[in-house]
Protein backbone atom coordinates (compact mmCIF):
# COMPACT_ATOMS: atom_id res chain seq x y z
CA UNK A 1 0.00 0.00 0.00
CA UNK A 2 1.37 3.37 -1.02
CA UNK A 3 1.57 6.66 0.78
CA UNK A 4 -1.54 8.08 -0.92
CA UNK A 5 -3.63 5.05 0.03
CA UNK A 6 -2.49 5.21 3.66
CA UNK A 7 -3.28 8.91 3.80
CA UNK A 8 -6.73 8.31 2.25
CA UNK A 9 -7.54 5.62 4.82
CA UNK A 10 -6.32 7.88 7.63
CA UNK A 11 -8.53 10.70 6.32
CA UNK A 12 -11.53 8.38 6.12
CA UNK A 13 -10.98 7.42 9.77
CA UNK A 14 -10.70 11.07 10.78
CA UNK A 15 -13.88 11.97 8.89
CA UNK A 16 -15.72 9.08 10.54
CA UNK A 17 -14.60 10.27 13.99
CA UNK A 18 -15.62 13.84 13.16
CA UNK A 19 -19.07 12.64 12.04
CA UNK A 20 -19.46 10.86 15.38
CA UNK A 21 -18.46 14.09 17.14
CA UNK A 22 -20.96 15.96 14.98
CA UNK A 23 -23.80 13.65 16.05
CA UNK A 24 -22.81 14.01 19.70
CA UNK A 25 -22.69 17.80 19.37
CA UNK A 26 -26.10 17.90 17.66
CA UNK A 27 -27.60 15.97 20.58
CA UNK A 28 -25.87 18.14 23.17
CA UNK A 29 -26.88 21.30 21.35
CA UNK A 30 -30.50 20.19 21.31
CA UNK A 31 -30.30 19.49 25.05
CA UNK A 32 -28.74 22.89 25.75
CA UNK A 33 -31.34 24.66 23.61
CA UNK A 34 -34.06 23.23 25.83
CA UNK A 35 -32.21 24.25 28.99
CA UNK A 36 -31.53 27.71 27.57
CA UNK A 37 -35.17 28.23 26.59
CA UNK A 38 -36.46 27.04 29.97
CA UNK A 39 -33.90 29.14 31.87
CA UNK A 40 -34.69 32.22 29.81
CA UNK A 41 -38.42 31.81 30.39
CA UNK A 42 -37.86 31.26 34.12
CA UNK A 43 -35.57 34.30 34.33
CA UNK A 44 -38.26 36.50 32.84
CA UNK A 45 -41.05 35.24 35.08
CA UNK A 46 -39.04 34.01 38.06
CA UNK A 47 -36.91 35.28 40.87
CA UNK A 48 -33.28 36.29 41.32
CA UNK A 49 -32.09 32.66 41.47
CA UNK A 50 -33.68 32.01 38.08
CA UNK A 51 -31.90 35.02 36.61
CA UNK A 52 -28.58 33.88 38.06
CA UNK A 53 -29.05 30.41 36.60
CA UNK A 54 -29.84 31.90 33.20
CA UNK A 55 -26.67 33.96 33.44
CA UNK A 56 -24.74 30.76 34.04
CA UNK A 57 -26.20 28.81 31.10
CA UNK A 58 -26.69 31.48 28.45
CA UNK A 59 -23.10 31.10 27.20
CA UNK A 60 -23.44 27.35 26.66
CA UNK A 61 -25.63 27.60 23.59
CA UNK A 62 -23.27 29.77 21.49
CA UNK A 63 -20.32 27.64 22.60
CA UNK A 64 -21.94 24.42 21.36
CA UNK A 65 -23.11 26.11 18.14
CA UNK A 66 -19.54 27.25 17.50
CA UNK A 67 -18.14 23.77 18.22
CA UNK A 68 -20.68 22.20 15.85
CA UNK A 69 -19.86 24.70 13.11
CA UNK A 70 -16.13 24.08 13.55
CA UNK A 71 -16.64 20.31 13.38
CA UNK A 72 -18.71 20.62 10.22
CA UNK A 73 -16.04 22.79 8.61
CA UNK A 74 -13.41 20.19 9.51
CA UNK A 75 -15.57 17.46 7.95
CA UNK A 76 -15.92 19.48 4.75
CA UNK A 77 -12.19 20.15 4.61
CA UNK A 78 -11.42 16.48 5.21
CA UNK A 79 -13.84 15.39 2.52
CA UNK A 80 -12.33 17.87 0.06
CA UNK A 81 -8.84 16.63 0.86
CA UNK A 82 -9.96 13.02 0.48
CA UNK A 83 -11.53 13.81 -2.89
CA UNK A 84 -8.33 15.53 -3.99
CA UNK A 85 -6.34 12.44 -3.01
CA UNK A 86 -8.74 10.13 -4.80
CA UNK A 87 -8.59 12.28 -7.92
CA UNK A 88 -4.79 12.24 -7.87
CA UNK A 89 -4.78 8.49 -7.32
CA UNK A 90 -6.75 7.98 -10.51
CA UNK A 91 -4.19 9.90 -12.55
Amino acid sequence: MGRIERKAFRLQDQIKALREDEQRLVSELDYHRHIHDDAQRDAIAGNAEDRVFYGEVKGDLPRFEKALDKTRRRISAGEAELQRLLDSFGN
